[in-house]
């Protein structure tokens, strides 16, 4: 069989913002995890990819001759701190597939060193975190949330050190691109007007060609505030936090990326933080749309040579291009408050005239006033709208929602098609890792990937499922980034 006709387009066309990497040697790659749905989706042989030579493609070892792998360069603000040189210190693109005319990138993680690598980094994954983010990121698909997808987890026949040895392993993943807001700060920063002006249209072109706009700086900036606002409200209403949500984190396409330390809420408290490094809450679920808008505005530093210039000729000083992309990122609350209620309205089955962002903020106060699990409430929502019954022991302060909400006639079966009854608990993704990695038993996590791939049909043999964790786990569980 020939090789999937990967191409290299992104790192032709830039140069100086990707470097040559080459995959470590894996002396026994063993396929864990294929994800054959996505596979089809991108026209690829399932079947093909568990043979020896299906996986070396994978691997990014054997390549057609039209792609070469490189690791991306790009800048960071990581909490808060502006690192100028970052990039993909344990990660490489192997090139693009075309879908529908849409470029698809493969991207590796966990290949070894590459020339941006941090001092004492060995550039390689743990499969705990690998499998984590398999899950996580299919499950967030199925969610309806833009994100890169997973295709593939493969042990490299490495053993490598953490906390403890563990089994290396690499994760082949997907996305519209890996063209992040740290790339336009690394662009910036070689004070490249003309590296800038091909950026940003290389990515209007890539991910917004309908866009039509005088002033590309500007209308770039402005579709990534919206998409952005899209995303973290759909993270918000998940009760996904996402955990590290440095510039470099954040795509231009809009999509989700690097499940490192993410965590999904149990009871809903707004403050809730799980990663282990994020020592002053930064990242805490409520601080998620905040942060969002501060990372657009270190979008909009960058972009301002191209807003000034945004061809041959400047045309219109610093002041007012600062002024202008003021106005953008700030349009960033609107989107999201519209964004935000507009789910609400969905998820409560509620019509075009109904006040779903008040009620939904109502409904929010309570749960967190009475410590109710937040995924099991929403789905439990069906129940109620289909019988008009408030459950009997529903906190008293709840009860007076219920009445409320159930005045307005819900949509019985909008309400079942947007309120999920499985998520990646925390402490189911923890216990399948566990059996995956200790006692190479994916029963749980094969589980786990059928019901929160499948979210809004709840079933029976899934029952365990549903339930939150201990309070105790609760209380104490923390993410790492896998590093």
């Amino acid at each position: 069989m020939s090789l999937p006709n990967l191409t290299s387009q992104y790192a032709t066309a830039f140069p100086e913002l990707v470097r040559p990497a080459t995959p470590a040697e894996t002396p026994d790659p063993k396929l864990v995890v294929l994800n054959r749905d996505l596979a089809a989706e991108l026209g690829l042989d399932a079947d093909w990819l568990t043979t020896h030579e299906g996986i070396n493609f994978l691997l990014g070892h054997t390549l057609p001759e039209t792609a070469t792998a490189v690791a991306q360069g790009y800048s960071g603000h990581q909490f808060g701190n502006y690192v100028p040189v970052l990039g993909d210190g344990r990660a490489i693109l192997t090139g693009e597939l075309t879908l529908n005319g849409q470029l698809v990138d493969i991207h590796l993680k966990g290949t070894g060193p590459t020339p941006y690598s941090r001092p004492g980094s060995d550039g390689y994954a743990a499969l705990g975190p690998m499998l984590r983010e398999y899950l996580v990121s299919e499950a967030v698909h199925a969610l309806g949330i833009p994100t890169t997808r997973a295709l593939a987890v493969i042990t490299t026949g490495k053993t490598i050190l953490r906390e403890t040895q563990q089994p290396a392993a690499v994760l082949v993943r997907t996305g519209p691109s890996h063209i992040r807001v740290g790339t336009f700060q690394y662009a910036r920063a070689h004070n490249d007007l003309e590296l800038l002006i091909r950026l940003t249209s290389y990515s209007l072109d890539r991910h917004y060609p309908e866009l039509a706009t005088e002033n590309a700086g500007l209308g770039l900036l402005n579709q990534v505030v919206l998409r952005q606002a899209e995303l973290i409200a759909d993270w918000m209403h998940a009760g996904m936090i996402h955990g590290v949500m440095n510039t470099d984190n954040m795509t231009i396409a809009g999509h989700s990326i690097d499940f490192g330390p993410v965590a999904f809420l149990d009871g809903f408290d707004p403050g809730a933080v799980f990663s282990s490094i994020d020592y002053s809450g930064r990242y805490a679920y409520r601080n998620q749309p905040i942060v969002a808008e501060w990372n657009l505005a270190r979008f909009a530093e960058a972009l301002l040579p191209v807003i000034m210039h945004p061809g041959d000729k400047q045309v219109m000083d610093q002041d007012e291009a600062v002024t202008a992309a003021t106005e953008v990122v700030t349009g960033f609350q609107t989107a999201y408050s519209q964004a935000w209620g507009e789910r609400f309205r969905k998820r409560l089955g509620l019509s075009a005239g109904d006040d779903a962002a008040t009620l939904g903020t109502q409904l929010l106060e309570h749960l967190k006033a009475s410590a109710t699990d937040y995924t099991s409430f929403f789905a439990n929502l069906r129940n109620v709208a289909s019988s008009g019954l408030i459950p009997a022991d529903v906190a008293p302060e709840l009860m007076s929602w219920y009445e409320s909400w159930l005045a307005l006639k819900p949509d019985t079966q909008a309400v079942a098609e947007h309120n999920p009854v499985y998520v990646p608990r925390n402490h189911l993704v923890e216990a399948a890792i566990q059996n995956a990695v200790t006692a190479e038993d994916l029963t749980a996590f094969n589980t786990l990937f059928a019901a929160v791939t499948d979210p809004y049909t709840r079933r029976d043999k899934f029952v365990n499922l549903e339930q939150p964790a201990s309070l105790a786990f609760a209380q104490t569980y923390q993410t790492f980034c896998g590093t």
